[in-house]
């Protein structure tokens, strides 16, 4: 279960960055909007003091797809300041348009790798890291591009609190494996499952996301586990 080390080679952990030609309202916002959420990553800097609203701590979405998934959990926690790193920017121009006049004072976007803001967080300062249904890269030779390393948790730990909640979902069976197969023998996260149903179904608290509801291939899976 050898990965290699990021800083031999920093490899692409995603694909396009763009798809179709987007539409007039969600231009103007990538030009308007945007650049008020950006998140301006400055090392070893507090990230409650990314946002212009007050939070009591933050939580960090890995690819956030199309958005539904971080919007909801800023609207039911509104304490909680969100960063969401996401580098195809047709998806981030539907959550900005997702977002009323009001909203965005918890919410802070990245337009590209999420290592760049992992690398940058100080130590234990998240409350919670969520990677729902990446890229599974399923041939072999790409699995070194997969988000889920040994060498990523290690990271994770890092800037993880104590009792922080690491959530991970796929409908990958391949990716299942992978990423059990490093979570499990990682000795600073601790998965939460005490039951079959606890990984089967997805839980209340955990908002759809549209990749779920339009472009799920394969039975999803959900996994907690905590930061030791």
């Amino acid at each position: 279960m050898s990965d290699a080390h990021p800083e031999r080679q920093r490899r692409l952990l995603y694909g396009r960055r763009k798809g179709p030609k987007l539409r007039g309202r969600q231009a103007e916002l990538l030009e308007t909007l945007l650049p008020q959420l950006t998140l301006q990553i400055e090392k070893d800097r507090d990230p409650r003091g990314y946002f212009s609203a007050p939070v009591s701590e933050v939580w960090l979405e890995v690819g956030f797809g199309a958005g539904e998934h971080l919007h909801a959990l800023a609207q039911a926690h509104p304490d909680v300041g969100l960063i969401g790193a996401e580098p195809f920017i047709n998806g981030v121009a539907k959550l900005l348009s997702k977002l009323a006049p009001d909203e965005g004072g918890n919410i802070r976007l990245h337009v590209g790798d999420a290592r760049d803001i992992i690398e940058a967080l100080p130590d234990k300062s998240l409350g919670r890291v969520m990677i729902l249904f990446p890229d599974p890269w399923p041939k072999t030779r790409h699995h070194k591009r997969r988000f889920i390393q040994s060498a990523m948790l290690d990271a994770l730990a890092r800037v993880m609190k104590p009792g922080a909640e690491l959530r991970f979902a796929t409908d990958d069976p391949g990716y299942l494996v992978w990423a059990l197969e490093r979570l499990v023998a990682h000795p600073q996260f601790a998965w939460t499952a005490q039951r079959a149903d606890d990984w089967r179904n997805r839980p209340a608290d955990w908002p759809q996301t549209r990749y779920e509801a339009k472009a799920i291939k394969g039975v999803p899976s959900y996994f907690s586990f905590v930061r030791i």
